[in-house]
């Protein structure tokens, strides 16, 4: 199998993995960094009872060499997560239509990414952080060719890691972190000096065990 067929083949694999999945807000679906369903559920009475509603945009750029996933610096001088990866996105407003339109806004509105450019395919369950969020990922396909326009005030910069860099295991470097009474093993991702961890790794982890449940 060719480089082109397995890029193909992942491609579609992906897409019909996510193909139909909407928005899961009850709290029996909530996940808390990226752990599974049932511990999730054990550890949200550690988070805000009431978070505040907000999607984010996962973009899967489309590029010849294979899908990457576009990701951001946040501003040093925000007043939460400063300087963290995460991906672009914030809280809901009261005249977005719906979830994939606040996503889509939000990363207009942050890194200058054109909605044209985007097709939202899916989405994965809503992910509490305890900022205060609960937070839906918007699955999108992105076709190059496209410009971006960081907002300095969010946004310090992006950068693209590959997707085959983040399904990959070896490449998921765990850590100890206590939650509520609960020791969890977590993983951070990190990338060319890059490292992504808490809510936003949480959600890419959903995403590769999501995925490699379509393959069993």
């Amino acid at each position: 199998m060719t480089p082109d067929s397995v890029d193909a083949e992942l491609r579609e694999r992906i897409l019909r993995r996510f193909a139909g999945t909407q928005p899961q807000h009850e709290l029996a679906d909530w996940r808390v960094l990226g752990i599974d369903a049932e511990r999730s559920r054990r550890l949200v009475e550690h988070f805000p009872r009431n978070p505040v509603p907000a999607a984010v945009l996962v973009p899967l750029v489309d590029r010849p060499e294979g899908l990457s996933v576009l990701l951001t610096q946040r501003a040093s001088q925000l007043a939460r997560h400063a300087a963290q990866i995460a991906f672009p996105g914030g809280r809901l407003e009261p005249d977005d239509p719906d979830i994939a339109s606040a996503a889509l806004r939000e990363a207009q509105e942050e890194i200058g990414l054109d909605p044209g450019r985007v097709r939202v395919f899916g989405y994965l369950p809503d992910h509490v952080v305890i900022s205060g969020f609960r937070v839906t990922p918007v699955l999108g396909i992105v076709a190059p060719p496209f410009s971006l326009e960081l907002n300095p005030a969010e946004v310090a910069g992006v950068f693209e890691v590959p997707v085959n860099h983040v399904l990959d295991s070896a490449n998921h470097q765990a850590r100890m972190r206590r939650v509520g009474n609960e020791e969890l093993l977590l993983y951070d991702i990190p990338w060319q000096g890059q490292n992504i961890w808490g809510a936003t790794a949480g959600m890419l982890l959903t995403f590769v065990h999501m995925l490699r449940e379509e393959r069993a």
